[in-house]
């Protein structure tokens, strides 16, 4: 594949998951999927996922972007994980992706250096004691990331 190819491969993939983590997503009624009755306070697990992103930011400090992501994102990476009731995380994988198998590496390899993360509130666990997360990585074209959870508006221009 020329490089040129493969630029325009990455542009065109960078410019549709922009779109889609544009987009609107309306879940599910609460009756498909049971939630613990915890899980249904928003504000207390919002509040718990800064304190991991931050935690995360802490663990990582060279390779968190520092300002405004660039408007067209080089990679945007969704990771599932658990984490158990000391906050070790137990299971994480790659959710979703553009196919940047660097931003995904990096993504991954941040959150395992973070462990353990920071001990979430008893009433968000389940049964077994775990809760399931998302978080999206972020990430500039100089390999530097930002989480969702936590991240500085995106630039509205390209440069």
């Amino acid at each position: 594949m020329t490089s040129r190819l493969k630029i325009a491969r990455i542009a065109l993939t960078t410019a549709i998951a922009a779109v889609i983590a544009a987009c609107t997503i309306t879940p599910p009624p609460s009756a498909l999927e049971p939630k613990p009755a915890a899980a249904v306070s928003g504000a207390t697990l919002d509040q718990y996922k800064v304190r991991v992103a931050q935690h995360i930011f802490d663990r990582n400090p060279s390779l968190v972007l520092k300002g405004t992501p660039q408007a067209m994102l080089r990679s945007l990476v969704v990771v599932a994980f658990t984490v158990d009731r000391n906050g070790r995380v137990i299971r994480s994988s790659v959710y979703r992706t553009n196919g940047d198998d660097e931003a995904e590496a990096t993504a991954l390899a941040s959150l395992r250096r973070a462990s353990p993360l920071p001990t979430p509130p008893a009433r968000l666990l389940d049964g077994n004691g775990h809760l399931d997360l998302f978080e999206d990585w972020l990430f500039n074209d100089n390999g530097q990331f930002q989480l969702r959870s936590v991240h500085s508006p995106q630039a509205t221009t390209i440069d």
